[in-house]
């Protein structure tokens, strides 16, 4: 049975048993605790907890996943994924344990000609918590399993949470016997890789606090309701169904597998480490393609850390099959053909998901080929010093500092005839994981708790005025203080205020919220702010200024319209910037985020390079002629099928209801998925003028602009700087360019007449040095303090010059000098000297701690510098102890 069918057999079965079918949320949400969504439940926990009222009560999703907190093991397991589609059933307050298990025994036993999965149902297995006497009298009753084909299981295996306070409770697992030859008899307690876990039926009833680990934390109470929350893994049954032995094989991932062979010229099969390299490239290709199709782009830190490290673990493991050229463009073709039945926008969506890809591909290639020398400098210095162990620390600032593989690394050390201290590595490794997962513990917190709004988000949405008026007269329903609700708040204090209606603009896609104020007789509070709780209930926070305001009062919400006025020429700009961009770049310059308020835009973009200045022109250009061209100005609702069709654009990772807001801009000039207030007629920006673009990570690219009057100040005063700089010239304004550039020219015409200068200054010492050099044994050392002020490089010159003096015997020579508070050094040693032992990078070590220095380099020249001037006496002292010391 083919994947995709799984997925509809499984959404069919819950749907005729009466729930509702749910799209698969975005990868990406709004939640402190996770950098992707990872199971089935996440976009229901507001259910499960109370803090709002689902608008069904049976719910049905195939989710998509990510996981990669064993990236590592990837490949080395078979049943492991970092994507992977999580079927799941839902019930809020409805049905309880018994009917989740008659509808997955079911839906699982049940013959393909009746909607089944026709598993055989003495292969079946389940687990239960180890109190849950009514589970296990289920799965006799329901099911007719055997009760020695039940196990009870601890906290750590049948009690589900999603590791922070928050929804949890016992759970049953269902486990598929695979037969003998893949393991030990005795159920999931003796062995999970013959017993295969296909799906877990959770029983979601109770609330947790605080705690460390799986099994150590504390049951708050019951929840509001008892819940069902269950998850089938897609890929596990696929690959029981299809009669293959694993994730990596079924037709959904095979296919890449193919490719990659193709690629290498290896084959799947023949050797293991082959295999994990052909399994690594499988999962991860498929997991890159739906994360940047969910709007995550490669970068150094979070969600974009994660996909950089995919891609890369895609390109090493490639060439470490023998991949002698790119291949991910071919790998992400696969990985759409294949997956874009059930996931359509990698098909509509696929140029930007290659570019993205390949370009994160080609930049690796690069690293890799700096890498590889950075790797040949280590192999000189370790065989200088005569070992034939590549230091951990030196494998782990290749891997960490440059991105270049420890496999790599391995595989190049044992080429050169080394091998590389693994322990010390990992070691690092282990250190550098521990951080991370402290740091995530760190950030990782309860979910804010906002039942006190399920009254009014269950009422219904706020009434949002403001497209047709800025000032509306509404009811207070409520007054919040601290997340306690209060009856008033005089003057002084500051309180949320909840109304039934709003001409205020609450903050979201990009735009901040508006400014305005709340009066009534005797009363006025200043609105600082403007947020919406569970996207459809406005939330006020102000200031009482005067007065006292109260529940029940009626009063007057107003917008401060010069305010408004800014913001809809700010959101209305964003738009006209990125509808330009797209003319200047092409339709992958693709919107990746936006801040717009009165008299300012920003907007970030996916793209790859800098922008040419001509390009910057451009888009600026086209942008006000656009402006100029006094284009109307069109909003309308319609579905979201209906809205894409007539190429509007949406923004990634945003979560759509099943009606949108339009906002057309001049007819096909620009066309956006909005739901931010806009001018009326393009003209009403007025002036835009871009202050800049720079890189905001790996991949993507901002722009930030001025509009309107605040356009025009910045102009008026550039033109002003622009005066005073031609009055200073005395030339005319448009004459400041050329003359600028002449006096750049002759200024490094001055520049390298000083640095002439300075360096035969240097140069004249050479001399004085060399001159001074005695004999310690059999080694002429000079290790003097140079003339104050001279910096690194002109000492290393000096240095070099002076061991150079100093002929074919054993020579060292150590100058130190005081520059503008700095100590910089140079350890230079000849080849007779390094012959007899003395290393110039071994040298630093005997004198920087008295000048609070550190440096290092190679056997022949050593560099750094201290922050102590007054130690120099001192290390000299010290270098010339430990030269005579090395020179017998």
């Amino acid at each position: 049975m083919q994947t995709h069918e799984i997925r509809r057999r499984f959404l069919d079965h819950y749907v005729r048993a009466g729930h509702t079918e749910v799209p698969s949320a975005s990868l990406i949400l709004n939640d402190p605790n996770l950098l992707f969504v990872n199971a089935g439940m996440v976009q229901f926990v507001p259910y499960f907890l109370g803090q709002q009222t689902p608008p069904y009560t049976r719910a049905t999703s195939v989710q998509k996943c990510v996981r990669t907190l064993d990236i590592d093991n990837v490949g080395i397991t078979t049943r492991h994924n970092t994507f992977f589609q999580m079927a799941g059933n839902f019930s809020f307050g409805d049905y309880f344990k018994r009917e989740a298990i008659e509808f997955a025994w079911k839906l699982l036993t049940n013959s393909v000609d009746d909607g089944g999965y026709g598993f055989d149902a003495d292969r079946l297995w389940a687990t239960a918590y180890l109190d849950d006497d009514e589970a296990i009298t289920l799965w006799q009753e329901v099911a007719g399993l055997p009760i020695d084909r039940i196990q009870r299981r601890g906290m750590a295996d049948n009690y589900w949470s999603m590791g922070i306070p928050g929804p949890c409770g016992p759970c049953s697992e269902i486990y598929y016997d695979r037969g003998p030859q893949y393991g030990r008899e005795g159920g999931p307690e003796a062995d999970e890789d013959r017993y295969l876990e296909i799906w877990n039926l959770v029983f979601m009833q109770n609330e947790r606090g605080l705690g460390t680990s799986k099994d150590n934390y504390e049951i708050l109470g019951p929840l509001p309701k008892k819940n069902i929350d269950t998850g089938m893994g897609v890929e596990r049954v696929a690959f029981l169904l299809q009669g293959v032995d694993n994730v990596y094989e079924t037709d959904l991932v095979r296919p890449v597998i193919t490719k990659a062979e193709e690629l290498t010229g290896r084959r799947y099969g023949a050797v293991h480490s082959d295999d994990i390299r052909f399994r690594v490239i499988a999962d991860h290709a498929r997991t890159a393609a739906m994360l940047i199709a969910d709007g995550v782009n490669p970068g150094n830190d979070g969600r974009g850390y994660v996909l950089r490290r995919l891609l890369r673990r895609i390109v090493r493991s490639a060439k470490l099959l023998g991949a002698d050229k790119p291949t991910m463009g071919e790998l992400m073709v696969v990985v759409r053909d294949e997956m874009s039945e059930s996931y359509p926008e990698l098909t509509t969506d696929f140029q930007r998901i290659e570019n993205v890809a390949v370009g994160e591909e080609s930049a690796f290639l690069k690293t890799l080929t700096s890498g590889t020398k950075l790797f040949t400098d280590a192999v000189e210095t370790v065989k200088a010093t005569k070992s034939t162990v590549i230091p951990g620390s030196e494998a782990f600032t290749l891997h960490d500092t440059y991105g270049f593989p420890i496999d790599l690394t391995l595989e190049m050390a044992s080429e050169a005839g080394l091998s590389v201290d693994e322990e010390g590595f990992r070691s690092l490794m282990a250190e550098q994981k521990q951080r991370a997962k402290q740091d995530a513990q760190a950030r990782k917190h309860a979910h804010a708790d906002l039942t006190i709004y399920k009254e009014f988000v269950d009422r219904g949405p706020t009434e949002f005025t403001g497209f047709d008026e800025l000032a509306s007269q509404a009811n207070v329903l409520a007054l919040i203080r601290n997340g306690v609700r209060v009856p008033t708040a005089t003057k002084g204090e500051d309180v949320e205020v909840i109304l039934d209606r709003s001409p205020l603009y609450a903050e979201s896609g990009g735009q901040i919220a508006d400014r305005g104020v709340i009066t009534a007789n005797g009363l006025r509070a200043r609105v600082n702010d403007v947020q919406k709780i569970a996207k459809t209930l406005w939330v006020h926070k102000v200031t009482v200024e005067e007065g006292q305001l109260t529940e029940g009062d009626v009063v007057d919400a107003q917008v401060d319209p010069q305010w408004r006025h800014g913001a809809t020429q700010g959101h209305s700009g964003t738009h006209m910037v990125h509808a330009a961009l797209r003319q200047v770049l092409g339709p992958n310059a693709v919107q990746a985020g936006s801040l717009n308020k009165p008299g300012y835009l920003r907007f970030d973009f996916n793209w790859q390079g800098a922008l040419s200045d001509a390009q910057k022109a451009d888009i600026e250009s086209v942008t006000n002629d656009a402006v100029g061209a006094d284009f109307p100005v069109h909003t309308f609702i319609t579905d979201l099928p209906k809205a894409k069709k007539m190429g509007a654009l949406a923004l990634f990772g945003e979560n759509y209801g099943d009606e949108v807001r339009v906002v057309e801009i001049g007819g096909p000039f620009s066309m956006e998925l909005c739901g931010g207030t806009h001018v009326q007629h393009s003209s009403q920006i007025g002036p835009v003028t871009l202050l800049g673009e720079s890189a905001i990570g790996s991949g993507k690219r901002r722009v930030e602009a001025f509009v309107g009057l605040d356009s025009y100040k910045y102009l008026a005063k550039e033109r002003a700087l622009l005066a005073g700089v031609a009055a200073s010239l005395k030339v005319p304004s448009e004459d400041v360019p050329a003359r600028v550039e002449q006096l750049v020219e002759r200024l490094k015409v001055a520049e390298k007449e000083l640095e002439r200068t300075k360096a035969q200054a240097v140069l004249s010492n050479v001399g004085g040095f060399a001159d001074r050099a005695h004999r310690v044994g059999d080694v002429l050392l000079v290790a003097e303090a140079a003339p104050a002020g001279i910096a690194g490089n002109d000492l290393r010159t000096l240095a070099t010059e002076v061991r150079g003096r100093l002929g074919a015997t054993p020579a060292v020579v150590v100058l130190l000098s005081d520059a503008d508070g700095k100590v910089p050094f140079v350890v230079a040693v000849n080849k007779p000297a390094q012959e007899i032992g003395i290393k110039a990078g071994e040298l630093v070590a005997s004198f920087g701690p008295a000048i609070s220095g550190r440096g290092g380099g190679k056997a022949d020249m050593a560099q750094g510098s201290g922050s102590d001037a007054s130690g120099i006496p001192s290390a000299l002292d010290a270098v010339r102890k430990r030269v005579a010391e090395l020179a017998g």
